[in-house]
């Protein structure tokens, strides 16, 4: 990766980082993650390898893990990767796609965001709602939950997208501009 394309991705993942650590004013146990949008931008604008979007997701990871008031901030070190790697993919899949040229940032960011926050959210269940099965025959309730959370990821994802959406045009063409 060039050292323009390192510091386009670092300047996106601290907007998204500020931008995190403004959020957590709004209380819940589940809160959005923009920071998505952000490292999704990022990986749109410089195409990353797969071992890059893997660092960006994992960077993404612990800013977010460290930036929280989520019921469980390690799933983000597992959700943001597969978030990252996903966009890659679709991002791929997509951008050349004349049906989908003028929406695929878009799109490419509303399937990262749900894969990221599906990924968050089986990784809460699989790790402390099935964890006390070991030791007792009492299993928590997890439909709620897994309920709660989908209308999370989606909404989350829907907002994303559009975020993603709008600010690519105006980012890639700077990001043209200085010669990318």
């Amino acid at each position: 990766m060039k050292s323009k394309d390192i510091a386009v991705v670092g300047v996106l993942l601290a907007v998204g980082a500020v931008i995190r650590f403004i959020s957590l004013a709004i209380p819940g146990p589940l809160t959005s993650n923009l920071v998505i949008a952000f490292y999704c931008l990022a990986i749109i604008l410089v195409s990353p390898t797969f071992k890059e979007a893997l660092g960006i997701g994992i960077v993404a990871g612990a800013i977010c893990a460290l930036i929280t008031h989520s019921i469980f901030p390690p799933g983000n070190i597992i959700s943001e990767p597969v978030g990252a790697v996903v966009c890659l993919a679709v991002w791929k899949a997509t951008r050349n796609m004349k049906v989908l040229s003028k929406v695929s940032a878009g799109i490419t960011t509303l399937v990262a965001t749900f894969f990221s926050g599906m990924t968050f959210i089986l990784t809460v269940i699989a790790l402390i709602y099935t964890a006390p099965n070991i030791l007792s025959k009492a299993a928590p309730p997890v439909g709620g939950f897994l309920t709660a959370g989908f209308i999370i990821v989606v909404t989350c994802a829907v907002v994303n997208a559009v975020i993603a959406q709008l600010l690519y045009i105006p980012s890639s063409k700077v990001v043209m501009r200085r010669g990318g």
